[in-house]
């Protein structure tokens, strides 16, 4: 039933109200209660609590208002000057038909219901209304004087009237072509710049920390000890005290030349080394010396002896030379260490080592001419220290830093001979001269130039392939067994064997020569002799021959 009310909408609680005819019997709603920062049009203290907007020209007036004491009737209230002027107070928001939060109806998301302010008593005092904003942090322009008091309008929150400055962008100048700058384009290209620089620094200090481990120097520990001093039976210590006598010996001849090594006999400056290193030389030769301290000089022959492949040399004007003693050589045992000093290949000053692998080793070197006058036989010592070509001639010292043995020739792997053009290395089968012969033939050479050769004077069959050591047998004419010899005085005849020296057994014509080149001319020898089928045992004693 129709209670005499407009049927129109009314005015939700999140708009203000618009300007329009307004009757008695429409009745305002509540307003709400005022939030802070609300931005509501300020409601004057003689205005009532429900008033309508100033009428527009044409509009009828509202009836049924409450005036205040003193408050013209709304019937005879005169319209102030200018105040058909006024514009009309707008909603800040368009009724939204979907109740969209936070401006829709009352939900999880709305604010409180409207508040209904209560209508102050006659006579109260109401304090000024809240002066707002109207959401963007401006106060509304003052009314002007001659208006009439804005009318209370419904109190609402507003979430977004918080006092605040307003977002103004200022254009930058323009660019020449009318557009304006990307700077966002402009940091991606200066971050690009930065990342390829700082990758280009990054990789070359990675480069450098790479190459020399990290940005400081290095410096590795090390040991500060000075090491001290070495042994006098150790190998240093060997090789310190005689190093200083050994010598390089260069040799060049008319057709040939050589490298050998040698080493001081005594202050007067005799020098010992083989044979086959100043062969070379022959008689207009050259033989140069050089010191283990880098000194040269110039040597001449004393004496050569090629049946025991040892020669003396001297050189002249040079002191201070420190000899290198001699020792035992029948003293020495398979086992002994010992060290072989010399200039394999023309190394000076090398230094190798090892043991005495083997004795009373029967060798015999040369043979080079085929007629057997440059062989050597050697009872030799038999080691494994290194010896090369270039080490012949060096002495090969004990532990005490004593010679026992000079180092002579080695058995090589393969031929290696010059005429082929290679030169044969060591194989850990190296040969040396036992120091008492090389003593004996050294003074020999140094008194008179040449060595004598212990002799049984006999001639032997060498193509004998039995055991043993065969005289030859006789021819129309001739004898094997020298008349008036040592062997013809012991009693020994043509075809005879020898197959024992002091009781060594011989296998050999070669190793029979080795045995009786190991003694002096004058000693005794025990012989054992088969004959017919029947052994004898013989003594004998040995005559001497001149060598070359």
């Amino acid at each position: 039933m129709d209670d005499g009310k407009p049927t129109e909408p009314k005015a939700k609680w999140w708009s203000r109200p618009s300007a329009g005819p307004a009757t008695a019997d429409e009745a305002p709603e509540p307003a709400p209660a005022q939030p802070a920062g609300s931005a509501q049009a300020p409601v004057s203290a003689e205005a009532p609590t429900a008033s309508v907007p100033p009428a527009t020209p044409g509009a009828p007036e509202a009836h049924g208002s409450a005036g205040t004491p003193g408050a013209p009737d709304a019937h005879d209230a005169a319209v102030a000057p200018g105040a058909h002027d006024a514009p009309a107070p707008q909603p800040l928001h368009e009724p939204d038909p979907y109740s969209t939060p936070p401006y829709g109806g009352p939900g999880p998301w709305s604010p409180a219901p409207p508040v209904q302010r209560p209508t102050p008593a006659h006579g109260t005092p109401v304090p000024p209304p809240y002066a707002g904003t109207n959401g963007a942090g401006i106060a509304p322009p003052p009314a002007p004087q001659d208006a009439h008091p804005p009318a209370p309008q419904w109190q609402s929150y507003d979430p977004w009237g918080a006092p605040r400055q307003p977002l103004v962008t200022q254009p930058g100048p323009p660019l020449p072509d009318g557009r304006r700058k990307n700077r966002r384009g402009s940091m991606l290209i200066g971050a690009l710049l930065l990342a390829l620089v700082a990758g280009g620094i990054g990789g070359g200090i990675g480069a450098y920390i790479e190459r020399n481990g990290g940005l400081t120097s290095v410096e590795l520990p090390q040991d500060e000890r000075d090491g001290g001093g070495r042994a006098p039976d150790s190998v240093a210590g060997i090789a310190a005290s005689a190093l200083p006598s050994v010598v390089t010996l260069h040799v060049t001849g008319a057709t040939e030349s050589g490298t050998g090594t040698g080493f001081v006999l005594d202050d007067r400056g005799h020098i010992l080394t083989n044979n086959h290193v100043v062969a070379p030389a022959g008689s207009s030769g050259e033989i140069t010396v050089t010191f283990s301290g880098g000194e040269t000089a110039t040597a001449e022959v004393v004496g050569k002896d090629s049946g025991y492949d040892l020669a003396v040399v001297k050189v002249s004007g040079v002191s201070g030379l420190k000899p290198l003693p001699l020792g035992n050589s029948d003293n020495v045992q398979v086992g002994d260490p010992v060290v072989a000093i010399g200039a394999p290949f023309d190394l000076s000053n090398t230094v190798t080592s090892g043991i005495i692998s083997a004795k009373d080793r029967p060798i015999t070197a040369g043979g080079e001419k085929g007629d057997g006058s440059d062989v050597s036989y050697v009872n030799a010592l038999q080691t494994d220290a290194p010896i090369n070509p270039g080490n012949s001639g060096g002495p090969l010292v004990d532990t005490d830093a004593h010679v026992i043995g000079i180092n002579s020739a080695i058995r090589a792997a393969d031929s290696g001979s010059a005429g082929e053009g290679g030169q044969a290395g060591s194989i850990g089968l190296g040969f040396a001269i036992p120091i008492n012969q090389g003593k004996l033939v050294a003074e020999q050479l140094i008194n008179t130039g040449k060595a004598t050769h212990p002799v049984i004077g006999v001639t032997l069959d060498m193509k004998y392939t039995g055991d043993g050591a065969k005289v030859g047998g006789s021819t129309q004419g001739s004898s094997p067994v020298t008349a008036g010899g040592p062997a013809d005085k012991a009693g020994i005849e043509a075809d005879d064997v020898i197959t024992e020296v002091d009781g060594a057994r011989v296998h050999s014509g070669e190793e029979l020569i080795v045995k009786i080149r190991s003694h002096r001319p004058g000693d005794d020898l025990k012989l054992t002799v088969t004959r017919g089928g029947k052994d004898l045992s013989i003594t004998l004693t040995l005559g001497s021959a001149t060598g070359t």
